[in-house]
């Protein structure tokens, strides 16, 4: 399983970080400025100004990108849970136009895979158990195939022949559920960017703050406040299925229930 850069924090710990180091930034840009004497005039702050208003848009639209990134990412893990139910559910239905031998066994493995990709995806489920269960979901997508290959070569009719397509289908959607949940992650680079330009813009307003001689302490943490929630929400969106924003299972839980499987 790849892990992101800020998969093994807590949000609130991302947070509280996150406001804690922008708001030491704009404290050490004051203090710089505070230094160069030479600078505290009204010339000086009439040419920073346009500066913090450059930087500041700067921040807003990495920011926003960043936001997109996440968002349509999450959106497709969403869509992807929901297409999974009904690959499994349309291959469950259709292994009623097989043998009776063959069909028990298919349905059974259908079952155990429903059961297996809601047990990967569970909340706080660890590295080890992850890898089992998805090790466990390639082993049944195997058996389901060969089960269906022997099916179809016993009996090359259409009916055996939608079932295979059916089991190719979960298959790909399965491959498709994994590369959206755990590779496409927003890259470490763009975090790096996003938090170089944040510190330097709360070093360059504090700058701009000791040039007009007043700290304003209450509009500046309230503004690295908004934006660190914004930045964790963000961040947030990014995590397959940890945080407070996760992907919802409601699909196949409710196709768990449907294939009479017990919940736990």
């Amino acid at each position: 399983m790849e892990i992101g850069i800020f998969d093994s924090v807590p949000v609130w710990g991302i947070y509280m970080v996150m406001a804690l180091s922008l708001l030491l930034s704009f404290e050490v840009g004051y203090k710089i400025s505070k230094c160069d004497t030479s600078s505290n005039n009204k010339e000086a702050f009439s040419s920073i100004t346009p500066m913090v208003s450059g930087l500041l848009a700067m921040l807003a639209f990495v920011l926003a990108f960043t936001f997109s990134m996440a968002s349509s990412q999450h959106n497709l893990r969403k869509l992807s849970v929901l297409e999974e139910a009904n690959a499994i559910s349309t291959a469950y239905l259709r292994a009623d136009l097989i043998g009776e031998r063959d069909q028990i066994k298919v349905k059974q493995l259908l079952k155990e895979y429903v059961y297996g990709r809601i047990t990967a995806v569970k909340r706080g489920i660890d590295h080890d158990m992850f890898k089992n269960a998805m090790a466990r979901t390639l082993e049944i997508q195997s058996e389901l195939w060969a089960q269906i290959v022997s099916t179809a070569k016993k009996d090359p009719d259409l009916n055996s022949r939608l079932l295979l397509q059916s089991i190719n289908s979960v298959i790909d959607i399965h491959q498709k559920r994994v590369t959206a949940g755990i590779y496409n992650r927003i890259p470490g680079s763009i975090w790096f960017v996003l938090w170089i330009i944040s510190i330097l813009t709360m070093m360059t307003l504090g700058h701009q703050a000791r040039l007009s001689k007043s700290r304003r302490l209450t509009a500046v943490i309230p503004l690295i406040m908004a934006f660190t929630a914004l930045a964790t929400i963000v961040i947030d969106l990014d995590r397959p299925q940890e945080g407070m924003i996760t992907v919802g299972q409601e699909a196949m839980i409710d196709l768990k229930k449907s294939l009479n499987l017990k919940i736990e």
